[in-house]
């Protein structure tokens, strides 16, 4: 089968290429994927899960990417939940070759059945945006129907998914991002926009849950809006500043496949909506890797358009 492979850290992306590579061995409770359409994050190059397993031992050349969405081509020795020629959607393991490749092996409670009607390049845009979107609102940041809440990048992969989950849910919306995500986020949904190249993020006033996904000065400086008893929800870094009464999470996003199936169920809805920019083929990854080629939108790697399913 064929792969984008990742082989020296100290390269990046010029480290990237398309290469052959063994079809992958389904470990216990894991399926195999037909891999149709695939996800990634930028910055997946700087994770040290990259370039080593669970145990910190070398595991160069492995695959980038950690979304997919496919077909059920094998399963593992006591997997259940899932069945061979079922389509999926979900996320791979962080320490374990990913989804940038025609096929992959994953956890089967990682993955959830896609519906029918469902494309593949628009489910493997939701898993990590979706899922990482509802659990800073709802599980950390307890966000409740009246509340503001304050989304810093707002019509970015993360942001734009948690605008409309926020919205749904009867919060009071106030987005920032750079001028050029203006509009984008009004269309969103965003009751206030604040452009942080050219406005002040202190006009945002006081929310019960500030959101961040930028890190850095903004993330130090949304601290004070934060009312009393509220919420400093970040995926970026652990905050260093704290809101004075208050609280303040930092998390990184789990599967969860009974959200992911939610999630689907909004999606075929009409209630929810990734923002899928630029659509690509497998050996065009690495180049959607670098940062002067990144799109609006979420870029999703086109890796199959169908097929029987077999080992080639």
């Amino acid at each position: 089968m064929q792969a984008i492979t990742v082989r020296d850290r100290d390269a990046g992306v010029a480290g990237m290429s398309l290469t052959d590579m063994p079809y992958p061995h389904a470990a216990e409770n894991d399926v195999i994927v037909r891999v149709y359409a695939a996800g990634f994050t930028p910055g997946e190059l700087d994770w040290p899960a990259t370039w080593t397993d669970r145990a910190g031992r070398d595991r160069t050349p492995s695959v980038p990417g950690h979304e997919l969405s496919g077909v059920v081509v094998e399963l593992g020795y006591g997997t259940t939940g899932l069945s061979v020629g079922q389509r999926v959607f979900g996320l791979a393991d962080w320490a374990r070759d990913g989804t940038l490749a025609e096929y992959t092996a994953v956890e089967a409670r990682n993955l959830a059945p896609l519906p029918a009607d469902i494309d593949h390049t628009l489910a493997a845009a939701l898993p990590i945006s979706g899922l990482t979107a509802w659990q800073g609102l709802f599980d950390h940041g307890r966000l409740t129907t009246g509340q503001n809440v304050l989304i810093h990048g707002a019509a970015g992969a993360v942001g734009s998914i948690a605008v409309q989950l926020a919205r749904e849910a009867g919060a009071r919306v106030i987005g920032t991002g750079r001028s050029s995500a203006r509009e984008e986020a009004l269309a969103l949904g965003v009751d206030t926009f604040i452009d942080l190249e050219t406005g002040k993020l202190e006009e945002a006033g006081e929310a019960d849950l500030v959101f961040d996904v930028i890190g850095g000065d903004i993330l130090d400086r949304s601290a004070a809006l934060v009312r009393p008893g509220g919420t400093l929800v970040t995926i970026a870094m652990p905050p260093t500043v704290r809101p004075k009464d208050g609280r303040a999470v930092f998390f990184v996003v789990e599967p969860d496949r009974a959200r992911l199936t939610d999630l689907a169920a909004r999606l075929r809805d009409g209630r929810l909506k990734p923002v899928v920019g630029a659509v690509r083929p497998l050996a065009e990854a690495p180049s959607a890797f670098a940062p002067g080629k990144r799109t609006p939108g979420r870029t999703i790697i086109r890796v199959t358009d169908g097929g029987t399913g077999d080992r080639s």
